[in-house]
């Protein structure tokens, strides 16, 4: 399974910007991966799994702005069509990970 969160956080001041930057620190650090500008994403192992990250989400969100998070499955997130661009490394890592997991 797979938590993708996608937000949109105000930027105009600087305290907005650290604020954003905190968030998307605390993705990083939680093991999330940048799918693209504010989308990331993170592999679960199970519905406690997912559970467990969303709490962390909760807690740990901006007071403005919107966060969103996505549950899918591998199968469904392997049909993302990628239209312009390539895959960035840390999406090809993250399918090695899968591969390992299991």
């Amino acid at each position: 399974m797979r938590i993708l969160v996608f937000f949109d956080l105000p930027v105009k001041t600087k305290f907005q910007r650290k604020t954003a930057s905190r968030f998307r620190n605390f993705l990083l650090k939680d093991g999330y991966f940048m799918v693209q500008y504010s989308v990331y994403a993170r592999i679960c192992n199970g519905y406690d799994d997912v559970e467990k990250h969303r709490a962390r989400i909760r807690e740990n969100k901006p007071d403005n702005g919107s966060v969103r998070m996505l549950v899918i499955t591998e199968k469904q997130y392997e049909k993302i069509e990628l239209i312009v661009g390539k895959r960035v490394e840390e999406e090809e890592q993250s399918d090695f990970e899968q591969l390992t997991l299991f």
